[in-house]
C-alpha cells in the first residue's frame, strides 16, 4: 500500500499572473523559499524512501529544501514537469482569459491540446504512468514525495478519485500544499487534499497495523464501511 506524497512547489514571482509553464530560470520568491523550509518542517517528522522532483527549477528548489539534512537523494523525472503550453507559455492569465480557447479548458479540458505545446489528457497519462512505475519501484510499504506542478496534481487527484479529467477542475492545488493518495491493490485512497498545515506523522502506517490515516483498510479488501475510524 505506496502512500505517495504530492507537494507543489513553492510560490515565484509568476505564480498567479503569469503561464510560467517551461519558462526557464523560474525560481522560489523569498515567499516561495519561506514555504519550502515551512513544507521542510512539516515533513521532518516523516520518514520518506524517496524524493521525486519535476526538473524546472521551482520543484527543484522546494525538493530540495525538504531533502536538506536526509540521506534521501533526490531524483528528478521528466513526467512529473509542468504541462507543455505551447504557445501559452509566459503570456498573462488575465491575456490568456480571452482566448476562444480558455473557456474549453475551464469546461472540458480532455478535449484540450495547447498550441504548440501537449494535451492535458496527455499530462495526466504520462503522470500517472509515471506513479504506477514508482509505486513498483519502491514497494508497498513506502512513503514518497513527488514535488510538482498544479496542472499536474490535479490530474493524478482526478485519476485517483475516478474522475473524469473534464472534473480536474474541481481540484485545487495551492503552492507549497501537500496532497496525500494511498494505493492498495483495489483502489487508491486520498488521505489529503491541498492541505497546507496538518500534521504528517500519521501519513506512515504503523507496523502490524490494520487502518492508517483515513481509516481506510490497508490490506486493499476493500473501503472501511462507516467512514472508518481514522487515526484513533
Amino acid at each position: 500500500m505506496t502512500t505517495l506524497l504530492l507537494a507543489r512547489h513553492g510560490l515565484t514571482p509568476l505564480t498567479g499572473p503569469v503561464l510560467a509553464g517551461w519558462t526557464p530560470g523560474v525560481h522560489l520568491n523569498e515567499a516561495g523559499r519561506a514555504q519550502a523550509e515551512a513544507l521542510a518542517v512539516r515533513l521532518a517528522p516523516l520518514e520518506l524512501d524517496a524524493i521525486v522532483s519535476s526538473p524546472l527549477e521551482r520543484c527543484q528548489e522546494t525538493a530540495r529544501a525538504v531533502a536538506g539534512g536526509r540521506s534521501v537523494e533526490l531524483l528528478t523525472d521528466d513526467r512529473f514537469g509542468e504541462c507543455r503550453y505551447g504557445d501559452w507559455t509566459g503570456r498573462p492569465l488575465a491575456e490568456l482569459a480571452k482566448d476562444p480557447l480558455w473557456p474549453v479548458v475551464q469546461a472540458h479540458p480532455s478535449a484540450v491540446t495547447f498550441p504548440g505545446g501537449e494535451s492535458l489528457s496527455s499530462v495526466q497519462y504520462r503522470a500517472v504512468s509515471a506513479v504506477r512505475e514508482w509505486n513498483d519501484r519502491l514497494g508497498p510499504r513506502a512513503v514518497y514525495l513527488v514535488c510538482t506542478h498544479g496542472d499536474v496534481i490535479k490530474a493524478i487527484v482526478a485519476d485517483a478519485m475516478g474522475l473524469h479529467l473534464d472534473h480536474f477542475q474541481r481540484i485545487a492545488a495551492d503552492p507549497a500544499s501537500l496532497t496525500a493518495i494511498r494505493y492498495t491493490p483495489v483502489r487508491p485512497f486520498v488521505l489529503r487534499l491541498n492541505d497546507t498545515g496538518g500534521d504528517t506523522t500519521g501519513l506512515r502506517p504503523a507496523e502490524g497495523s490494520d487502518h492508517a490515516d483515513g481509516g481506510e483498510n490497508i490490506t486493499g479488501s476493500d473501503a472501511a464501511v462507516g467512514g472508518g475510524s481514522g487515526t484513533t
